[in-house]
């Protein structure tokens, strides 16, 4: 009698909602279990994004607070774009600071470039003489003074050059880009030779060593907090159309904290580079580096661990229970059902004397052999 009833039970359970009571079902279990439920629709639970899918990372540079002064720019940038790269792929990298930032020389480089100059001094008079000859990387000619180098490199190259860019700026159409094609090697050659020989006219090539690590460099006003502003503005479109997934800021300006704050509420991985140590930046953001472990590599070494702690938060956090009550009241509702149907009376069902029998005793009392060979005798006799 109770296998009949259970087979009863089933065969009703099965006819009401069918897959849809399965889901609500599975879906209750696997909550209980707090594991992530498998095979079920998205109707019902948000699908886990693959963990195969690398981040987007933005890299925002506040040149006017963090200018690399200790550091060539071309190298700081490739190292700062090497380490990002570890948390994801950079797909963004963009650099703000006014027209005083790109002229401003550090002292490093003064003092290199005062050197620099005593020791073309001494080897016009011959005091010193260089080890190896200096060597014209566009001709391959070779000279003992530097100065005999630059002298050169003025009069024949960079005319030369100039002729070049003033020919291809004076044409149009198709005939402009053959010359583009036709000169492009010996331009290129030009710029890496004369990045070593020329001396910057302005700042100490700040802005163009950027550009040449895929920097987009941008120049504001000279009105202050205008590069703050900008770069401020720039960081909100981009969570706003969710183009990235960790946002790498190089700044120590403390005016950045409250972008910081609405870049973790929106659930993206923030980095800063910085020199305080304990600034504020540091400690909103998930992980704070400084420009000696971008350098010395120490940032792309620690990127492994933070990305597996950042992995590890995510998979903790799809395993939380979430409240749902539209499926919390679905299931409710299709369980009160099914309990009213299991135990009441239907046309195709159960012999009436056999629940009468049950009500009589106790529902653990089975059913002896002399009592169903009895009532099968009955059964047939009748």
């Amino acid at each position: 009698m109770v296998v009949h009833m259970k087979i009863r039970g089933i065969c009703c359970f099965a006819n009401f909602g069918k897959l849809d009571a399965l889901k609500y079902t599975y879906t209750a279990f696997a909550r209980y279990c707090h594991s992530e439920p498998l095979g079920v629709t998205s109707t019902y639970l948000e699908p886990s994004p693959s963990s195969s899918n690398k981040n987007s990372v933005a890299i925002f540079w506040d040149l006017d607070n963090k200018p690399p002064n200790s550091f060539p720019p071309f190298d700081a940038a490739i190292k700062l774009k090497a380490s990002a790269s570890s948390f994801g792929v950079v797909q963004y990298m963009v650099a703000y600071a006014n027209r005083h930032a790109f002229s401003y020389v550090p002292p490093d480089v003064r003092e290199q470039r005062k050197e620099r100059k005593v020791l073309n001094k001494l080897e016009n008079k011959g005091v010193i003489r260089p080890m190896e000859p200096y060597l014209c990387r566009v001709c391959g000619r070779k000279f003992y003074t530097n100065e005999k180098l630059i002298n050169h490199f003025k009069q024949i190259h960079e005319r030369e050059h100039t002729k070049r860019v003033s020919q291809i700026e004076s044409t149009r159409g198709k005939r402009r880009v053959n010359l583009v094609a036709k000169y492009s090697m010996k331009m290129e050659k030009y710029k890496n030779s004369a990045r070593d020989v020329l001396t910057p006219k302005v700042g100490y090539g700040l802005a163009g060593e950027l550009k040449r690590a895929g920097f987009f460099v941008n120049m504001v006003s000279d009105k202050p907090q205008a590069a703050d502003i900008a770069l401020r503005n720039n960081i909100v479109d981009v969570m706003d159309k969710r183009k990235a997934d960790c946002l790498v800021l190089v700044s120590d300006d403390s005016d950045f904290v409250d972008i910081l704050k609405e870049a973790k509420m929106r659930c993206l991985r923030t980095v800063v580079v910085g020199d305080i140590n304990d600034g504020p930046l540091k400690r909103t953001a998930d992980v704070g580096f400084s420009w000696r472990d971008i350098l010395m590599g120490k940032a792309k070494k620690e990127a492994a661990s933070v990305v597996g702690r950042w992995n590890d938060r995510d998979i903790l956090k799809r395993l939380e229970w979430t409240y749902n009550p539209e499926v919390d009241r679905k299931m409710s509702d299709y369980f009160d059902e099914s309990e009213g149907q299991d135990f009441e009376d239907s046309d195709g069902g159960v012999d009436g004397d056999f629940i009468e029998k049950d009500n009589t005793r106790a529902w653990w009392d089975l059913d002896s052999d002399d009592e169903v060979a009895s009532s099968q005798a009955s059964h047939q006799s009748s």
